[in-house]
């Protein structure tokens, strides 16, 4: 199952074996209820772990622990990488082409002011 991607559509997300988990795995070591991520203060997301459970984040035995951008975490044999979804960028051609045309009108304008200016003296 290597490269597979799960997308948690609300949170809290459980992963484990029993049915009740919003992720269900059966990989050796991997226990019911094993883990839980959560969102804590609207910004940073937080690993639970279940007391009986081992699970180490980026190697390091962790019964909860807040999660950064590509931390690898184990479950018994089953190995997970934790991940945001990426950005979706928008186009920016639009204000990019007003801009070239509001400098391209601002020149213009500066051209016909020292004009205008130079013939009456």
């Amino acid at each position: 199952m290597a490269g597979t991607r799960w997308v948690a559509g609300h949170l809290p997300f459980s992963v484990g074996r029993s049915a009740s988990d919003t992720l269900r795995l059966d990989d050796a070591g991997v226990w019911d209820g094993h883990c839980r991520f959560e969102l804590r203060d609207h910004t940073r997301f937080a690993l639970v772990s279940s007391p009986d459970a081992l699970t180490l984040i980026n190697g390091h035995s962790a019964g909860e622990a807040l999660l950064r951008n590509g931390d690898i975490i184990e479950l018994g044999s089953l190995r997970l990488q934790f991940g945001l979804s990426p950005t979706l960028h928008r186009s920016l051609r639009f204000r990019e082409a007003l801009t070239w045309m509001a400098l391209g009108l601002l020149s213009l304008t500066q051209i016909a002011l020292i004009y205008a200016l130079s013939m009456e003296l």
